[in-house]
């Protein structure tokens, strides 16, 4: 008799029932992941394609003018920059900019900044922008707005930079206008040009902020100004090719570097050795590749081309755990599991930074352990930040050769589990709520279905790895079970849970059903929930998700990125694409452990 028949069989018998586990017929759940996997592997080049750097044509992100890219470095010089920012009514926006040495900035023929001396351009990373020294308010006038730049450079840096502030307003962004900007409504522009840059640039002229240049006075095409060193005209910067993905079509469906899919190589780890197909493995290893062997290519687009925005760039330099400890995690099995490979020094050069930083760098919430994002506001708890961060501690604290390292890791992790609960749980409903402003206690935020299944499978990380008499493991462990019990009242009948779990009026969602599924079936494994009682839950969970993966290894129903806000019709519209990758890692997983579950029972 074949193993999966026994598998039935053996599982009916436990149970007392003869429907509860999946018919012969159905394909195993590593089967049917399997199908997930070899479509990541047929469809994901691993290589960059040269393509023009991108622009946007709304003013939600950061633009800039690099005049020495154009005109040489080396001397002192001024030059001019123009564009149109261009919104229905009128306004007043602030604006954050960053430059080197002097610089003024006229709306509609208003001088609204000024900034006079010798300085260097100090950018760093926020969490979702990049942070910058100064900010001025800028008028707008119901439709097209004159934008007019003038930089000054001592010959070693010449470039202007601007953007709305962001980081602090992160929830107004899910809901706020901003003004078009470039040179689309510029009649003597072609559309030719207007489609390549948002600006027009003249110069060089002869040094001094403060000497008044033609281009100030009076806006000329087909003209010849009087240049430092020869007649210049009004011309575009210099347009970058850079290093882009190939074929993305949105943002959680390609291999850019973010957490989901560093979670999608650690799943396919995982699946190359449940499986032992080498293929999975070498997927795996050949995303880790691509981003450690990249990054000084990565590097040079970013801090050489000032391309904040291409490809890969939060490989360097990030402040938000999506791009720092949750994307290493395959990076870091890696180096737990493979122990002599050709590049193994990239790999630890890069978890050496990383650990650093898991312990040293990612702020904290004040007085406590946990995690936590200055966005949108300070101190702000996201639950999805104990996925973010603690996996990574304990996976750091496995492959620590140092006793006393790997108690640290370890002791961290799990006073972390009890910090975010302090902030995130909500002990009304049981659930966890997306985030909490611990500024404004009193708010209380909705349950989103993945952010509760991050909690899930950081407590379950934990509680694999901790020992039993770590003193922090029983409060983790009846954690964990209060809120497994709390999650199985809200499963549909279906086996799906919503995407806000606590409103059957919201859709139905495959990557928390399938978290869910996998913490649970970790749970039976491990001996934290009865068998008997929650073996049927986990198939039914699996039966669900596995009823979105199609022959092809397309996966349906799956909630794009989300930021956090109090609105819950906010999470009730979020659109649901096929493919997104925060769903294919935890299908995976979910596929993976459920499998693991079966095949404990059938011995």
């Amino acid at each position: 008799m074949k193993k999966k028949k026994w598998i039935c069989l053996l599982l009916s018998a436990l149970l007392g029932v003869g429907t509860a586990f999946p018919q012969q017929s159905k394909e195993s759940p590593v089967e049917k992941v399997k199908k997930i996997g070899d479509k990541l592997i047929r469809e994901t080049p691993f290589a960059y394609k040269l393509g023009l750097a991108s622009r946007s044509t709304s003013f939600n992100t950061l633009n800039f003018v690099d005049f020495g890219r154009t005109f040489g470095l080396g001397q002192e010089a001024v030059a001019y920059a123009y564009t149109q920012l261009s919104f229905p009514r009128d306004t007043t926006i602030r604006v954050e900019t960053e430059h080197n040495d002097a610089c003024k900035i006229w709306c509609n023929g208003q001088l609204v900044y000024e900034n006079k001396g010798k300085r260097d351009i100090k950018i760093n990373r926020g969490e979702r922008s990049m942070q910058m020294t100064s900010s001025f308010l800028l008028p707008l006038k119901s439709g097209n707005n004159n934008v007019l730049i003038k930089s000054a450079t001592f010959g070693k840096e010449w470039c202007v930079f601007l953007q709305p502030p962001s980081d602090n307003d992160a929830v107004l962004s899910i809901v706020r206008s901003y003004p078009q900007i470039g040179l689309t409504n510029l009649n003597n522009v072609d559309k030719q040009v207007s489609n390549l840059t948002n600006w027009l640039i003249i110069g060089p002229f002869r040094g001094g902020i403060d000497v008044v240049h033609e281009p100030e006075q009076e806006f000329k095409f087909g003209y010849m100004y009087k240049g430092l060193h020869c007649p210049v005209t009004w011309t575009i910067p210099k347009i970058e090719v850079l290093g882009e993905m190939i074929d993305p079509e949105v943002w959680g469906t390609t291999y850019q570097w973010n957490y989901h899919n560093g979670g999608v190589a650690w799943a396919m780890q995982q699946l190359g050795e449940l499986t032992g197909a080498d293929k999975y493995t070498k997927w795996a290893t050949d995303f880790c590749d691509y981003q450690m062997e990249g990054m000084p290519f990565v590097d040079y687009q970013v801090n050489n081309l000032r391309a904040y925005n291409s490809a890969n760039a939060m490989v360097i330099n990030s402040t938000l755990l999506d791009f720092t400890l949750a994307p290493s995690l395959p990076i870091l099995y890696r180096l737990r599991t493979d122990k002599d490979f050709k590049n193994r020094n990239i790999y630890q050069a890069y978890i050496d930074k990383m650990t650093n930083y898991a312990r040293f760098g990612q702020i904290r919430s004040e007085g406590m352990t946990n995690y936590t994002r200055d966005t949108p506001e300070k101190y702000t708890v996201w639950v999805d930040d104990m996925f973010m961060g603690i996996p990574f501690l304990i996976q750091a604290g496995l492959y620590s050769n140092s006793p006393e390292l790997r108690k640290i890791f370890f002791d961290d992790a799990a006073n972390q589990i009890i910090d975010f609960t302090k902030h995130v749980w909500n002990k009304d409903t049981r659930l966890y709520m997306h985030a909490n402003y611990t500024s404004r206690p009193g708010i209380k935020l909705p349950h989103w279905s993945r952010a509760n299944g991050w909690a899930i499978w950081a407590m379950s990380d934990v509680l694999m790895a901790l020992p039993k008499s770590h003193p922090k493991y029983k409060a983790i462990l009846k954690q964990y079970q209060t809120f497994v019990y709390s999650l199985i009242k809200y499963q549909s009948p279906d086996g799906f849970w919503h995407n806000v779990i606590d409103r059957s009026d919201s859709p139905k969602e495959v990557s928390g059903t399938a978290i869910f599924t996998m913490g649970i079936a970790r749970g039976i494994r491990y001996g934290w929930l009865d068998k008997k009682k929650f073996i049927p839950i986990a198939l039914k969970g699996w039966d669900a998700v596995a009823s979105e993966i199609e022959d092809d290894g397309t996966v349906h129903k799956i909630c794009i990125g989300t930021m956090c806000t109090e609105d819950v019709n906010y999470y009730m519209n979020r659109p649901f694409f096929d493919d997104d990758t925060h769903g294919s890692f935890a299908v995976i997983f979910a596929g993976i452990e459920v499998q693991r579950m079966m095949d404990e029972y059938a011995k």
